[in-house]
């Protein structure tokens, strides 16, 4: 059987069906229906002859990894993704979790990011068993948990010695090849300033007016000590969130006074040759310039995680002529007869993902997944055709590596 006849063996509405079940379980990040989704998709991989278990992360939080085992003499594939799901907004149109399908999308939150993904490589998995197919090496599947919490349901996996000779992570490309993301954290400044009463305004230090000037400076900063033009591509500052008022506990029920605290929360997108610690120094040169202009102002500023003991997400580079990078250009230029697009993809390439973590455990890997159009935004959805199609190309992927017996 060659792997152009396993494609046809597609079974579509089987995959989509696969795709509603997961989308209409609710699990968000760090609930107990995290951990049921995580033990439905290992009863799910039982229940198709994988080599299925759940994995310890924290707590009672869970990992699922499956493998289908090789007869020997080929290279191992690992599949990864995430099975947690950020928070459905206001906005919506359709019910978050009714796995509504209509001619064009499936719809859902956490659909793009990133179910359509977990489900792709599970379906891929599936249409080699019911076929039939026999390969050299083994793929693994890993569910994780927690990659809203910086990656640590697979560092906990990798901790734990899941390992192949080559990855794929199924993060929302839009099927296009992602070879370099941003390393991603937050930071926290904090502005002091000196209060007066409105009337004598031009006696204040005023910390509001300090930082509304702070913002676009930020949102528009890049960062130094790149080595390689293209890291320079993947940074951003954004501030997120602002707060001012008097005092530390920022009381606003007396608007006449100025302001003499301000804080800013956001994240910062950084290259591989780039680092917290270097950004937090460029961020600090800029609020030294701050000071000077606003005479009296006090400022610090520092990475700001509230979940502690949580892993940062580091930046991911892959050369563009890797082998695993070659194996999707292939299956991309098979199933659509066009070049893959390639590269430091935009906006994908200011995500963070856990290839970072597989990467740095020595893996050689890819990001490539549905979805991304419409990401993480009300009415969250992934074009139909492009889940299938995904599909379609890990199952060529996964010939190419793992090799058919």
């Amino acid at each position: 059987m060659t792997p152009q006849e396993l494609v046809a063996q597609l079974d579509e509405q089987a995959c989509l069906d696969r795709l509603v079940d997961l989308v209409q379980h609710k699990s968000y990040t760090e609930t107990d229906e995290e951990r049921a989704l995580a033990v439905h998709v290992n009863d799910i991989c039982l229940s198709l002859g994988l080599d299925s278990a759940l994995q310890s992360v924290e707590g009672t939080r869970v990992n699922t990894i499956a493998r289908l085992k090789g007869e020997g003499g080929g290279s191992s594939l690992l599949f990864n993704g995430h099975l947690d799901t950020n928070p459905a907004t206001s906005g919506w149109s359709v019910d978050p979790w009714g796995g509504v399908v209509d001619e064009e999308f499936i719809y859902g939150i956490g659909v793009s990011n990133m179910k359509a993904g977990d489900a792709a490589y599970l379906c891929a998995v599936e249409t080699l068993l019911k076929a039939g197919a026999k390969l050299k090496g083994d793929v693994i599947l890993s569910f994780v948990v927690g990659e809203l919490q910086g990656g640590i349901g697979t560092v906990r996996m990798i901790e734990q010695g899941v390992r192949a000779d080559y990855f794929i992570n199924s993060e929302p490309t839009d099927l296009q090849a992602l070879t370099l993301h941003a390393g991603a954290f937050s930071y926290e400044i904090k502005l002091q300033g000196s209060t007066r009463h409105v009337s004598k305004r031009h006696e204040a230090c005023d910390a509001l007016a300090a930082a509304a000037a702070l913002v676009p400076r930020i949102n528009n900063m890049t960062f130094s000590g790149v080595t390689d033009p293209m890291h320079r591509l993947v940074n951003r500052g954004h501030v997120g969130v602002v707060r001012a008022g008097l005092g530390e506990e920022f009381h606003e029920w007396r608007p006449p006074q100025v302001a003499d605290h301000a804080k800013l929360l956001g994240t910062c997108r950084y290259g591989p040759s780039q680092s917290v610690e270097t950004v937090l120094a460029d961020l600090r040169q800029m609020l030294d310039a701050l000071q000077l202009e606003f005479p009296g102002l006090v400022s610090t500023v520092a990475s700001h995680d509230i979940r502690k003991n949580k892993p940062q997400m580091p930046p991911f580079q892959v050369p563009v002529d890797a082998p695993i990078v070659q194996v999707m250009n292939r299956a991309y230029q098979q199933l659509t007869g066009k070049p893959q697009p390639t590269g430091a993809i935009m906006p994908p390439a200011f995500f963070g993902t856990d290839a970072a973590h597989l990467a740095a455990a020595g893996m050689q890997g890819v990001v490539c997944g549905p979805g991304g159009e419409f990401n993480t935004m009300p009415d969250e959805r992934v074009r139909k055709s492009q889940f299938l199609d995904c599909v379609r190309l890990y199952i060529l992927a996964i010939c190419d590596v793992c090799e058919l017996v």
